[in-house]
């Protein structure tokens, strides 16, 4: 069930609000300037398929985004917990961080949690099948895919070339809940 929990950034035991309703988690990201969205899903789209048959199943949502937006390029991630680089992909997105652009998720099959830290609160975001999430620009934020990863997420970019991370070398990611799958 897709979730927001918005917690004290200094109080990581007890959050001050929880939303699993699509509008409710949208209204509660909204103030940061994160969009986040419900697409509906295709059945016949599941981890393990190729980034051409994704892209391919998604195209109108996401030619209507990358126009709306002017994002420029799109690629999909798929992960499974069988991956034998699972360890070293989860650690790479677990600290503290920003981009230069914006990052945008859709979540074709699985989950993931994303987690952002802003204006002294975090809001930690459960993204599951058929949720996009655009994290804008600047905004520092982590990603945990578990330590049994199992979803495929189509990327979309402004920059053909991708983004890279600017970690902030703060700790405060390690303070707060992981995704346990």
């Amino acid at each position: 069930m897709t979730r927001l929990r918005i917690f004290a950034e200094d109080a990581p035991e007890q959050p001050l609000a929880t939303h699993t309703e699509a509008e409710a988690v949208a209204a509660g990201l909204a103030p940061l300037g994160v969009r986040f969205e419900r697409w509906p899903t295709h059945a016949d789209i599941r981890a393990g398929d190729d980034q051409d048959k994704v892209l391919r199943a998604y195209e109108a949502e996401i030619t209507r985004l990358m126009q709306a937006s002017g994002y420029q390029s799109a690629d999909v991630v798929s992960m499974h917990p069988e991956h034998p680089d699972k360890a070293a992909m989860r650690g790479k997105f677990l600290a503290e961080h920003a981009h230069a652009e914006d990052e945008v998720r859709f979540f074709v099959d699985g989950a993931g949690l994303f987690t952002l830290h802003a204006d002294g609160k975090v809001y930690e975001v459960l993204c599951e099948r058929g949720d996009l999430i655009g994290v804008p620009a600047g905004t520092r934020h982590w990603f945990d895919m578990g330590p049994n990863p199992s979803f495929v997420a189509v990327r979309i970019f402004t920059s053909p070339d991708g983004w890279a991370a600017e970690f902030t070398g703060s700790d405060i990611a390690s303070r707060f809940p992981r995704l346990e799958n």
